[in-house]
C-alpha cells in the first residue's frame, strides 16, 4: 500500500460551509450579532459582559518621569586605566555597557588614588570619597538638555 493510494473513510471529512452564497441567511444563521455585515470579534471581548482585564484588580503606580540610573561602586574603579572616569571609559573597561542610560556613582568601596570622575548623579559618600581622596567631581548635565543646547549651537 501506498500514500497516494489511501482514501479517507466515507463521513470522516465534511465539506466545508460557504458563507455569504445567497439562500436566505446565507449560512448565518437567524438573528444575532454574527448574522450582521462588518461583525468582528474584538480581543477580550465577551458579549457584553465586564471583560476579564477590567474585573482583575489593578496594582501600582508606573510613573512616567522616573529616571533609570546605572549604578556603579567605587571598587570598580580599579578596573580602568588612567586617572579619568567617565561613561566612556567605563564602557571600554566593561564595566557597564554602552546603552547604560544615566550613570550614579555609589560610595561603597575605598579609593587608592585620586581620579577625576564625570557622571549624571553622585551619592553623598561617593563624592565624599573621591573629594577626600583628592580627585574631582563633575556633574554631567541631563542627556535631553545637551542635545537641546548642540541644536541651538548650530543654527
Amino acid at each position: 500500500m501506498e500514500l497516494n493510494n489511501m482514501k479517507s473513510t466515507p463521513g470522516s471529512r465534511k465539506k466545508q460551509k460557504r458563507v455569504g452564497r445567497g439562500d436566505k441567511t446565507a449560512g448565518r444563521g437567524e438573528n444575532g450579532q454574527k448574522s450582521r455585515a462588518g461583525y468582528s470579534k474584538k480581543i477580550g471581548f465577551e458579549g457584553g459582559q465586564n471583560p476579564l482585564y477590567k474585573r482583575i484588580p489593578k496594582r501600582g503606580f508606573k510613573n512616567i518621569n522616573h529616571i533609570e540610573y546605572t549604578v556603579v561602586n567605587l571598587d570598580k574603579f580599579v578596573r580602568v586605566k588612567g586617572d579619568k572616569i567617565t561613561p566612556e571609559t567605563l564602557i571600554e573597561a566593561n564595566v557597564i555597557k554602552a546603552n547604560y542610560g544615566y550613570l550614579k556613582i555609589l560610595g561603597e568601596g575605598k579609593l587608592i588614588k585620586a581620579y577625576k570622575v564625570k557622571a549624571h548623579k553622585f551619592s553623598n559618600s561617593a563624592k565624599q570619597a573621591i573629594e577626600d581622596a583628592g580627585g574631582k567631581v563633575t556633574i554631567i548635565n541631563n542627556k535631553k538638555e545637551e542635545i537641546n543646547n548642540s541644536d541651538n549651537k548650530k543654527n
